[in-house]
């Protein structure tokens, strides 16, 4: 897996301070969307073991309040993969932090079986998301005046809540 940006001290991508990882890849592709050089699964950098432990140490600071993935698309079959582990990681780590995602994909294709991004790996990821923004950017729906999404479409979902309620439960 590639990436192509790391924030520290990020406001915009989450609630509280955050730390964020842009990973690359995108088969989306919506039109209008803020970084179409990451719908290439080569754009940036390669995550190493060395990237990994220099997000382990952004994250340890107390005032750090979690991690956020976007991207491209962090739910790419080929990013879940590589993700999982560094997430696993995190969670054991800093189980006070939470992680934030967002993605192109809807909660129900990432649950379905058969669709494209649910792969082996996906209902181990997902279960280490606390908050999942999900949905294409559309750019007919656009609305700079929501918080922590694009377009109108996007939903932003507590994942524990919904585990909790067996069904979707959204923050408005």
């Amino acid at each position: 897996m590639y990436y192509g940006a790391i924030k520290n001290c990020d406001i915009a991508n989450g609630v509280g301070v955050r730390v964020t990882l842009f990973v690359s890849g995108c088969t989306n592709c919506c039109p209008g969307c803020f970084q179409p050089e990451t719908w290439d699964f080569a754009y940036g950098q390669p995550f190493t073991a060395e990237t990994e432990q220099e997000l382990m140490e952004m994250l340890a600071p107390d005032y750090i309040d979690g991690l956020t993935l976007l991207g491209g698309d962090p739910f790419e079959p080929r990013n879940q993969e590589a993700l999982l582990p560094f997430l696993q990681r995190v969670k054991q780590a800093y189980p006070g932090k939470n992680i934030w995602a967002y993605t192109g994909f809807t909660l129900e294709q990432l649950e379905t079986e058969g669709s494209y991004p649910r792969c082996e790996t996906t209902d181990a990821m997902l279960g280490l998301i606390d908050i999942l923004v999900d949905g294409p950017f559309v750019e007919a729906q656009k609305n700079i005046r929501l918080r922590f999404r694009g377009s109108e479409n996007q939903r932003i979902i507590d994942m524990n809540a919904s585990r909790a309620a067996g069904g979707i439960i959204c923050e408005s």
